[in-house]
């Protein structure tokens, strides 16, 4: 498709979600006093994943959930169509805790400003730390920058990062289209 342009594909991807599970193992060794948050819903499906390899190199331990940032957005109620509010999924304290919050594309900093938040009614963390799949570097709205990074991109602002799952899309990508390609 015109303007359409693969920044990593499945086997890519696949050793970019290897590195960064490998990058946790190298911080946090036996992850004590450590949680792992999604940001809802498309950081939920990436923590998915980085889980799931965690699982199967090694028996570690840690609190694991999915957090809903919806109503806590400075958009919520500017936004033409109402937004989807997703489920929560966190049963403990994340205080006095080292907190690894995960999203799939950082662009301006808005999500992980109101996931911080919304992680506040969990507790205090002793430290909180973001993992994100797609660094778009540019056009930062807020002084923010990840820990753990699967791959930087320079766009112009009408481009739009999208990640892919195979249980959702068919295929495991990330795919940068023009505005263009989203009939916009």
């Amino acid at each position: 498709m015109e303007g359409e342009r693969y920044l990593l594909q499945t086997a890519q991807l696949d050793i970019t979600l290897q590195r960064l599970a490998h990058q946790l193992i190298e911080n946090y060794e036996d992850f004590q006093d450590t949680c792992i948050i999604g940001i809802q819903p498309r950081g939920g499906l990436l923590s998915d994943r980085l889980r799931d390899i965690l699982s199967d190199l090694g028996p570690f331990h840690f609190d694991y959930g999915k957090l809903d940032i919806t109503f806590y957005r400075d958009d919520f109620r500017k936004r033409e169509q109402p937004l989807t509010a997703y489920e929560t999924q966190i049963d403990f304290l994340v205080e006095n805790k080292k907190v690894v919050l995960i999203d799939d594309v950082l662009f301006t900093g808005r999500t992980v400003q109101a996931a911080l938040t919304a992680l506040s009614d969990f507790g205090r963390p002793q430290a909180v730390e973001l993992l994100v799949l797609v660094d778009r570097r540019f056009h930062r709205e807020l002084p923010l920058e990840a820990d753990y990074v699967g791959a930087q991109v320079d766009a112009l602002d009408d481009a739009y990062v999208r990640v892919e799952w195979e249980k959702q899309n068919g295929q495991d990508a990330v795919r940068l289209l023009s505005a263009k390609e989203l009939g916009k």
